[in-house]
């Protein structure tokens, strides 16, 4: 290959930034990242229709947030509707285009009648040689598919495939109200952007005979195609929202890292190895076409879960600190403008990192570490919290009162005194205190718990408990 690499990630903005569409994105710009090359950011919003501002914003959010930085663009289509006329101007002085009068409800009728027949339901090319416009009639403008002998497409992860040319209708490159439709506009786009490789969804193969035709039609080389196998739901019917979540920054708002779906989705579809977990230098160091398979890959939103758990476990703290701010803001455990101690954060975090799967189940752990006063689980409170603790709690109260230090060592020291002294298992005083400080029965070891929320909040939390148990 001597030419530089160029390839182009083009949505539609109908919608928000889908997870098929993220991982074609990802293939994209490893692709071009490994061959030092281009990476183009293209809108394709011609559906006047459907596509809006709002789902391009959101397209740009969700590509930012993955890390997938482009070198050109963000192009839009809309933007290019005179050079699309030229080109279909060009088409039709030359013979290889036409105008087609036909209506809608012609149109309809002659599919219906080709159905009942038992016929595939193609247009017959009763405007190919008209010779004169019809008067008050605004033509759509239709490409000549030719008629007979095969198309041939060699694609880089399907492989070789053969298109009969019956099969291909003049498909129209120009609506009636003058917009151009998506299998032209593709074609002048990539011509005019100089793209080498055309990597998306399988669900484009068989458009990609018809616009071959027009790349020929136009008299430019043809990039290569590679098409991506479809991502599947685990019940193997296409992904939707029945199977989790599909936007991607559904995956930011539930907490997950970028890195971690990134990870996920370049792994539906493609391997190196047995090897799970890539940085990204690896994955633009291994990515090729060689080592993308041919069939669906099933979406596992529990796989993804574990990938991110430990993705947060390495994590640096100072790193995981800055991201769980705003989910501690959204969790209304801080206010906007309330200022946490950094280092004492990270220290909470420590604590938490490995038994949080995502970075709202991790500011949900933090809840209380940093609340003034702890809501008790009920069925914790009645376990625990009783006449059986009360004294064993009132007894830890004062020791920590009357105790110079608040170490570990002096900790532990004061929890064997009270628990030899009544006889009990350490147990027997270290669930009432997790209760008394936490709320709940699970959080990470009791004297971890005690370290972070420290001296004063612990001995008031103490003193809340058993005032509890009355």
């Amino acid at each position: 290959m001597t030419e530089k690499v160029r390839v182009r990630f083009a949505p539609s903005p109908t919608g928000f930034l889908h997870i098929g569409g993220a991982r074609t994105a990802l293939f994209n710009w490893l692709y071009a990242k490994h061959n030092s090359g281009t990476f183009i950011l293209r809108i394709e919003d011609t559906d006047r229709t459907r596509s809006t501002d709002e789902y391009i914003e959101a397209i740009i959010e969700g590509m930012k947030w993955l890390g997938l930085d482009w070198d050109e663009g963000p192009f839009r289509q809309t933007d290019r509707f005179d050079v699309y006329r030229n080109y279909i101007d060009r088409l039709v002085r030359e013979g290889k285009a036409y105008y087609c009068y036909c209506s809608a409800e012609d149109l309809e009728e002659r599919r219906k009648l080709a159905m009942a027949l038992g016929k595939t339901p193609t247009y017959d090319g009763r405007g190919r040689n008209l010779k004169e416009p019809i008067p008050g009639e605004i033509p759509a403008v239709r490409f000549k598919m030719p008629q007979e002998g095969h198309t041939v497409v060699d694609d880089l992860i399907m492989g070789t495939i053969e298109f009969e040319n019956t099969q291909l209708d003049d498909l129209i490159i120009m609506r009636s109200d003058g917009t151009p439709t998506y299998n032209f506009t593709v074609v002048v786009d990539d011509v005019d952007m100089k793209i080498t490789h055309v990597i998306r969804g399988d669900d484009h193969l068989n458009n990609t005979p018809k616009q071959i035709h027009i790349y020929r039609a136009l008299g430019y080389k043809t990039p290569l195609f590679a098409h991506l196998p479809m991502i599947l739901g685990s019940d193997k019917t296409r992904l939707s929202k029945r199977h989790g979540a599909t936007s991607v920054m559904a995956y930011y708002e539930m907490g997950y890292l970028p890195d971690a779906l990134v990870n996920y989705l370049v792994r539906l579809g493609w391997s190196h190895g047995d090897k799970e977990v890539f940085t990204r230098e690896e994955l633009t160091g291994y990515f090729s076409f060689e080592n993308v398979g041919k069939a669906a890959s099933i979406f596992n939103p529990e796989k993804l879960l574990w990938l991110n758990s430990q993705y947060i476990i390495h994590t640096p703290t100072e790193i995981l600190a800055e991201l769980v701010m705003p989910f501690l803001v959204k969790e209304n455990i801080i206010s906007e403008d309330q200022d946490l101690d950094k280092e004492w954060l990270c220290k909470a975090i420590n604590t938490l990192k490995e038994r949080s799967k995502t970075l709202v189940e991790l500011a949900n752990s933090l809840r209380y570490y940093i609340a003034e006063e702890v809501t008790f689980n009920e069925k914790a409170k009645e376990k625990f919290l009783n006449e059986k603790s009360r004294d064993l709690l009132a007894e830890l109260k004062s020791g920590l009162e009357s105790s110079p230090e608040f170490s570990h060592q002096e900790l532990e020291k004061i929890f064997k005194s009270i628990v030899e002294k009544h006889g009990v298992k350490l147990k027997d005083l270290a669930q009432p205190v997790r209760v008394a400080l936490t709320g709940g029965t699970e959080s990470p070891g009791i004297f971890e718990v005690l370290d972070v929320i420290g001296k004063e909040k612990t001995i008031r939390r103490l003193e809340y408990a058993i005032k509890a148990i009355g």
